[in-house]
């Protein structure tokens, strides 16, 4: 008797990192580096241990670089400034914190400062220069076709055409149906029925070949399929998932039976570690640093009402659970009981030093405590009120998934403009897409973006609310 291990083989694999992926990672850490020796080397200062431990810290904190090779030079200069502007930020501020500073040499890092993004475009466009020449090579050139001319095979094929620096080259449709029926541009692009497919593949070398017919068409595909298994081409079946928010869309294997995600969090594995990590850092460095401020903000609170200085509100956190959010209290006579209605700016129990913390947002200084807590998170969707879940949950599409991660002091959509109230429900749908956009595309890099776009709000935002 064999044993069934069937059930123990993996069905589906990651896809392998790619070459120039594989060289961003370690290509823009490096860089910082080397630019930070060159940088000391160029005015004859020695590098002691202050400026080994800076390299390593950019290193670990640059690693993995983004792969930018195929970017826009202009995206791409745009984003390294900003990506750069922001760990500056970060060490700025660790500079600060420690009194650091006086162990560097002012030169060097000014030179190191200015000159590291300019190293890192010039890298971009020598790797972008050497990508577009080896991906035009015609050995390297990779033709393709797409079976179905439907809205998800004029995807596909337009996503095709635009990757010529891949060296793929689209070369057409086939589809059983009559003209009438295909999608509008694909009739001239047809090269043929189902039945032709194998034949045109063999005859003309075609290296992949894109499946898009619907779910509903499996005997046509396994038909296709059997053709096509005298061929060396490589074969991918999209599916139709366009219609539904795919939100951190995964494939997994589980015990050899694939499973597709549809709607995740993104903070899984080590996701979830390092998004945990960074808010205990951070908020324990922003704690720190504001503490005198969080002090006199409480004695002014005090001071303008009796009461107690700070607000406990009932907000849905992770998975909709109800958790406390933090606030300093901004209005006259309040309790800690459920809020019914949410106050307006305009509300007559604001007191003026309480309109002042609105206007400025100081009044969510005490959520760092909650960040430390686990109840929120620094970056992530905006908590709303018990009741305004309840009732928006019914009206706006998706809008629960927002809560598939924990809420956060500032969010995508916040520095995007939708702040504050939202006065009408389209204020709402917008910062909902904001919210799923964040999840969909979340990254430690992100997370930095939208805190120094925070910063740069509330200081120079006369409109900040």
């Amino acid at each position: 008797m064999f044993e069934d291990r069937s059930s123990n083989k993996r069905t589906f694999f990651g896809a392998p990192q790619s070459i120039t992926s594989m060289v961003a990672a370690v290509l823009e850490p490096t860089l910082m580096v080397v630019s930070l020796l060159v940088a000391y080397a160029w005015f004859g200062q020695p590098v002691g241990r202050p400026e080994l431990v800076l390299c390593l810290l950019v290193f670990a904190l640059a690693f993995p670089g983004r792969d930018r090779f195929r970017d826009n030079l202009l995206a791409a200069a745009t984003d390294i400034a900003l990506s750069w502007f922001t760990l500056m930020a970060i060490f700025a501020l660790l500079g600060y914190a420690t009194n650091s500073f006086p162990m560097f040499d002012t030169r060097a890092l000014l030179l190191w400062v200015l000159g590291t993004p300019v190293l890192q475009w010039l890298a971009v466009w020598t790797g972008a220069s050497l990508v577009n020449h080896l991906a035009n090579l015609p050995q390297a050139r990779r033709s393709a076709v797409v079976v179905g001319a439907g809205p998800v095979g004029e995807k596909v094929s337009r996503a095709l055409a635009t990757r010529k620096d891949r060296g793929i080259d689209f070369l057409g449709y086939f589809d059983d149906r009559t003209d009438d029926r295909l999608h509008e541009g694909a009739v001239a692009h047809r090269l043929g029925m189902l039945k032709d497919v194998g034949a045109y593949v063999t005859d003309n070398g075609v290296r992949d070949v894109y499946i898009t017919l619907p779910l509903g068409s499996q005997p046509r595909i396994v038909k296709l399929l059997e053709q096509l298994q005298g061929t060396t081409a490589s074969l991918y079946y999209v599916p139709d998932v366009f219609g539904i928010s795919i939100i951190q869309g995964r494939l997994q294997d589980m015990g050899g039976v694939p499973v597709v995600g549809i709607c995740e969090t993104p903070f899984t594995g080590t996701n979830e570690l390092v998004k945990r990590v960074s808010d205990i850092v951070m908020a324990s460095l922003i704690l720190l640093l504001i503490s005198p401020l969080m002090l006199a903000i409480a004695l002014g609170v005090k001071l303008s009402s009796p009461g107690p200085v700070i607000f406990r509100q009932r907000r849905n956190g992770l998975d909709g659970e109800e958790i406390i959010v933090y606030k300093f209290r901004s209005m006259r006579a309040l309790d800690n009981g459920p809020v019914v209605k949410q106050a307006t700016k305009d509300d007559p129990r604001i007191t003026p030093f309480g309109a002042f913390l609105r206007k400025t947002s100081l009044d969510e200084l005490p959520q760092f405590i909650n960040v430390l807590q686990g109840r929120m998170s620094i970056v992530g969707p905006r908590p709303h009120a018990v009741a305004h879940n309840e009732e928006y949950r019914r009206l706006i599409k998706s809008y629960m998934v927002r809560h598939k991660v924990r809420p956060g002091i500032t969010g995508w959509a916040q520095v995007n403009g939708y702040r504050g109230e939202t006065e009408v429900i389209e204020k709402m749908q917008a910062r909902v897409e904001y919210d799923l956009e964040y999840l969909r595309n979340w990254s430690l890099g992100l997370d930095l973006q939208i805190i120094a776009r925070t910063i740069r709000l509330i200081l120079f935002d006369r409109h900040a609310y």
